[in-house]
């Protein structure tokens, strides 16, 4: 099953859409852990799995790796270490199977593309790599190794950019910052939305009651990976700031390292308008999503352009109002801003963040909203840009 969030949710739509059209796909991936940081119970006893679904077409190959429960810099580098030994072992035996017209390496981790060189050596099959977030900066920005290695890490990364056929992110400012590094022409190739999946619910306020809400209350929600980086205490001290407007709740759905801080920090503070919620399954998914009166996108001041949130796709072609934190001159400010599509305050200031979830809960953005969602339909449909991808391959 791929994973619901993140980098993983997109690399497994990918991958299940080209068999749909027909292409034999082989992946080579982990068993799936991520939000958690945990891998599930059904695979957590398995060494290496092979899965063959889409009548034959698509191929999965699972390997074991190292899932630390608290994540650091030095544990995630391990964590990405045993990914690259452990599938090795699949990549060399993929030598001796037909050769592959392609070879996508999705990072992060940036260095599978040294284990996409290899294949190339043998085969001499053409690398994509694809550049989801921009790995080594934001581990730099946030301190997560010591400063000696970053040197090492950018050459390794630059030798693979200027190796590699062809590079390709997510992003026009993710895009720049590429472009600095490489003598390679870097194509965009954006993340999508099946916009006929997620979309506008006629009557959202009456799916409040199915999640123990009433129509007239103004939800806050946050739904994704639930990690320190992702700042969400902010979220629960403005909750407490705010708990005397007592139509205004905040949802937290997901899970995560740093979920069990939340959670205590809202019972410290006794909060009862804060609501903590798993993961919710794709059939209901999109109805969730609608009961959203804002939705919050927290970008730390230091990830400027960094990282695409994988999650806002999602927001806007549901026509959602977007509240987003992000730094003036990003891809994600600009985007946001020039199509009037959301809601953009500065990061890392909560008193801001307040003022803003109050304005967007009593004030009209139905033009936003509106917006939101002809944008989805216009630039994010996942068909469109899956076309254009295989078309510029």
């Amino acid at each position: 099953m791929p994973e619901l969030t993140g980098i993983g949710k997109y690399t497994g739509e990918m991958i299940t859409w080209l068999a749909d059209q027909g292409h034999e796909v082989t992946m080579v991936t982990a068993f799936p852990y991520y939000p958690q940081w945990k891998v599930e119970e059904s695979s957590s006893n398995r060494f290496y799995k092979k899965e063959i679904l889409q009548n034959g077409k698509l191929k999965i190959y699972r390997c074991p790796l190292y899932v630390p429960s608290s994540p650091t810099g030095l544990k995630r580098l391990i964590h990405e270490i045993s990914f690259f030994m452990s599938s090795f072992f699949v990549l060399f035996r993929l030598l001796f199977k037909p050769r592959h017209d392609v070879f996508f390496s999705i990072a992060p981790p940036f260095h599978l593309g040294f284990l996409a060189l290899f294949y190339r050596f043998f085969k001499r099959t053409p690398i994509v790599y694809h550049i989801q977030d921009l790995q080594i900066e934001a581990a730099k920005e946030l301190n997560m190794l010591p400063s000696p290695l970053f040197s090492m890490l950018f050459s390794m990364e630059r030798f693979i950019l200027n190796s590699v056929n062809i590079v390709t992110t997510i992003s026009e400012g993710m895009k720049r910052k590429i472009v600095k590094k490489t003598k390679r022409n870097v194509t965009l190739f954006p993340n999508w939305v099946d916009t006929f999946e997620f979309h506008p619910v006629v009557g959202r306020n009456e799916l409040k009651l199915r999640w123990g809400f009433l129509p007239n209350d103004k939800i806050v929600l946050y739904s994704g990976s639930i990690g320190e980086k992702q700042g969400l205490d902010a979220l629960i001290r403005i909750a407490h700031e705010l708990k005397s407007y007592s139509d205004i709740k905040f949802i937290i759905c997901g899970t995560g390292p740093f979920k069990n801080n939340l959670v205590q920090l809202t019972a410290d503070l006794m909060l009862q308008n804060v609501h903590f919620l798993p993961l919710q399954g794709k059939d209901v998914f999109n109805d969730f999503l609608n009961i959203g009166d804002i939705h919050i996108v927290l970008q730390k001041a230091d990830a400027s352009d960094l990282v695409m949130p994988s999650k806002l796709t999602t927001i806007l072609s549901i026509g959602g109002l977007a509240l987003i934190t992000a730094n003036l001159g990003t891809t994600l400010c600009d985007v946001v801003l020039t199509h009037q599509m959301g809601v953009v305050v500065i990061p890392e200031d909560e008193n801001v963040l307040k003022e803003a979830i109050l304005k967007c809960c009593n004030g009209d953005f139905s033009l936003e909203r509106a917006n939101a969602r002809k944008y989805a339909e216009t630039n994010l449909n996942k068909d469109n840009i899956l076309t254009k991808m295989v078309n510029n391959i």
